[in-house]
């Protein structure tokens, strides 16, 4: 990659940006009103506001958005890696959005609304292993040029990251608690460790449809990464051959295998990745690096659905 310094554009003035989480006022609109203002402009778009912004960038603080990149060196790669970074995470809430409100679905019995949304999470995951495209252009030596500044920052501190492992049913408390210093971030992180999972619901559905389910699969300590259970796998086995068009079950067992497969696609392209521009060094956080990538990429969420091929 160039060895040159390079150059970043000032897009946004900070001084003028507010920096509040909250949504910005918002004026509302109707078919009525944009008929009338399309009227008024005679089909041309709005470019007339008055104070200081205008309702896009208020809409998703736009300007805030834009002004959070933040390179730390001169490494030409490092922009690169920072702006894809942060989209991965916006891509992770947006995974963990659909993820929980397919739990909800679930929970309530309405599995036609839980397969529709876990159609778009498997959507969102292609997308978010597709960014891996883009960091697979960092070189070793671009790498290298900013890494030293990234002191312990590691993506295993992702918290959006763990939301989502969590709400698939892959616990881990020890990684949790890496954020129980942070007040504004521990308690939502530290409900969703000791809640159930979106499978936990899957299996209590599976109870509730008349399948013998072990009490132990369906009361345990919900902080503890789901192990599989043998009574889940007979459950599964008996649903998988009713191949019917019919059988919602079976296409919420599909569904999640499916969903599963991906995100065993994204863990392989982060491994090998990692593998290609650090290579077995020590990775930043601490951990062993493509070592410890390696253990993770055999993980599946939902065992006794692999198991129904065996």
């Amino acid at each position: 990659m160039p060895t040159f310094e390079p150059f970043l554009p000032q897009i946004v003035d900070p001084s003028g940006v507010s920096d509040a989480a909250a949504a910005r006022p918002m004026q509302i609109t109707t078919d009525d009103t944009r008929i009338a203002t399309a009227i008024q402009t005679g089909g041309d778009p709005l470019t007339d506001f008055a104070g200081t912004s205008n309702p896009y960038i208020d809409y998703q603080s736009i300007d805030l958005l834009l002004s959070l990149q933040h390179p730390r060196s001169d490494g030409y790669d490092e922009m690169c890696f920072f702006v894809m970074g942060q989209v991965k995470e916006l891509l992770f809430r947006g995974i963990h959005f659909e993820l929980a409100n397919a739990q909800l679905q679930i929970r309530a019995g309405e599995i036609a609304n839980a397969l529709q949304i876990l159609s778009r999470a498997k959507v969102l995951l292609t997308y978010i292993t597709d960014s891996w495209n883009v960091l697979s252009t960092i070189t070793t030596e671009g790498f290298n040029q900013f890494r030293d500044h990234l002191g312990t920052a590691s993506g295993q501190l992702s918290f959006m990251y763990r939301h989502v492992e969590f709400v698939l049913g892959n616990k881990n408390r020890t990684l949790a608690e890496a954020h129980r210093n942070v007040p504004h971030v521990w308690p939502a992180l530290l409900e969703a460790l000791e809640s159930p999972s979106l499978y936990d619901d899957v299996i209590a559905l599976l109870a509730r449809r008349g399948y013998a389910i072990d009490d132990a699969a369906l009361d345990r300590d919900w902080s503890q990464a789901y192990a599989p259970n043998a009574s889940v796998e007979r459950a599964w086995r008996e649903i998988y051959q009713d191949i019917s068009a019919g059988n919602e079950i079976r296409s919420l067992g599909e569904a999640l295998i499916s969903l599963d497969q991906q995100f065993s696609i994204y863990r392989w392209r982060h491994f090998t990745s990692v593998e290609r521009i650090i290579g077995y060094k020590p990775g930043t956080g601490g951990s062993a690096g493509v070592g410890w990538l390696d253990q993770v990429t055999r993980h599946h969420f939902f065992p006794e659905i692999w198991a129904t091929s065996n």
